[in-house]
Order: structure tokens, then C-alpha cells, then sequence
């Protein structure tokens, strides 16, 4: 075997070595948004603050306070989780891996995921659950 084989054999096998833990996590993300808590833990968040958001261009100054208070609140409730279940986590680590991988990935846990990092997909998603919110309320 050359040189040339060798490193790219390394290269392989360390790329399947992340790409093995980067699947675990996700799938304890998936384990930890199931739970009752979490669910709960958002539910309250969004109703809080649904009627706060309107659908325009224009950002008013208090969305920043409530996605700031979103990611102190959920974002580390699920860092908190995930730690207990995945040794030697670390959600700035995998985030950076997730924001290098965002145009390969996609799905609600993905999109979740992204609200942390990405304020247009964090007020999309508070737009999202007023829509249904307001169209229950008249149906």
C-alpha cells in the first residue's frame, strides 16, 4: 500500500468516525424532541410570544430579546439533555458541524436546529405556529 492510499483511507475513516457521531447526536436530538418536557418547554414558549411577531420584512428590535430568550431557554435545555446522553458533548462543536453541513441537510430536527443560529428560520418558525394557532381559533 502507498502513501497516497494510506492517507486517503485515513481521511475516509475519519470522515465516517464524524459522520457516525454527528448521526448519534442527531439521533438523541430526535430522543430528547419527543419527550413530553420539551414539547411542553417550546408549546409555552411560542404561545408566549406568537402574537409578538408579525409577517413583514421589517423586524421590530423585540425580536432579538425573544430569540435570545428562545436560545438561553431551549437551546440549553437541550444542550443539558444531550450531555447526559451523549459523553463529551458539545453543542457549540456540533454546531459548527451542522452550520458546515446546512446545505446537505434537511428535516424538522434540522430546521429545529437552525433556529438557534439562524434568526429568519427562528421567526419563520414562530410565523408557522401563529398561522395554525389563529387558523384553529376560527375553525
Amino acid at each position: 500500500m502507498d502513501l497516497q492510499t494510506t492517507e486517503e483511507n485515513l481521511a475516509v475513516s475519519r470522515s465516517s468516525s464524524s459522520d457516525a457521531k454527528f448521526d448519534m447526536i442527531i439521533g438523541a436530538i430526535e430522543d430528547v424532541v419527543m419527550e413530553e418536557e420539551f414539547q411542553m418547554l417550546q408549546h409555552n414558549f411560542l404561545e408566549r410570544y406568537f402574537h409578538e411577531f408579525i409577517d413583514t420584512e421589517e423586524n421590530k428590535f423585540i425580536y432579538t430579546d425573544i430569540h435570545r430568550e428562545y436560545i438561553n431557554l431551549v437551546e440549553k435545555y437541550l444542550s443539558e439533555r444531550l450531555v447526559s446522553k451523549v459523553p463529551q458533548f458539545s453543542m457549540s462543536e456540533f454546531m459548527h458541524q451542522m452550520i458546515a453541513r446546512k446545505n446537505e441537510l434537511e428535516g424538522e430536527i434540522f430546521e429545529l436546529l437552525l433556529t438557534f443560529s439562524d434568526f429568519l428560520t427562528f421567526k419563520e418558525m414562530i410565523l408557522d405556529y401563529k398561522a395554525v394557532s389563529v387558523s384553529l381559533l376560527f375553525s
